[in-house]
């Protein structure tokens, strides 16, 4: 099942020709993230300061193919998908009444954060991302 996130484009998510930053629109997708995380009853605070946990974006991508504009309400749809026991991809679908607008990705790992080290993600994470691909 897909997670959806809703929001609306705010005056300081554009540029100034008043339309979206791509970085902004990434920024977005990781609200959507956020979000996504507490949907999994996920405490975000110990989440990020995790002593033996850390699971940084290594890869990031967005393509755009109708712009956005303060105002706009959007629908960021998120798909988690697990690539092996220590590395997930999310897929971004971002629409705009039913169009969509734009697609992004982002690619995460879970490491160590005193070693630096790549190591499984929890298993309530995992588990999560294997019962999603059920519905593929």
């Amino acid at each position: 099942m897909k997670f959806i996130y809703e929001r609306k484009i705010h005056f300081a998510d554009t540029d100034s020709a008043g339309v979206v930053y791509f970085a902004r629109l990434l920024s977005i997708c990781h609200e959507a993230y956020e979000h996504y995380l507490e949907s999994l009853q996920v405490n975000l605070h110990d989440f990020f300061r995790h002593p033996s946990m850390a699971i940084p974006i290594i890869h990031g991508e967005i393509d755009f193919f109708r712009p956005l504009f303060c105002g706009d309400n959007i629908q960021v749809g998120l798909k988690a998908i697990a690539l092996n026991p220590k590395t997930f991809e999310i897929e971004y679908t971002i629409e705009k009444k039913e169009q969509q607008v734009a697609t992004a990705k982002t690619r995460h790992v879970c490491i160590n954060p005193q070693t630096r080290k790549s190591q499984p993600l929890p298993n309530y994470i995992y588990d999560h991302l294997l019962s999603q691909e059920d519905d593929l």
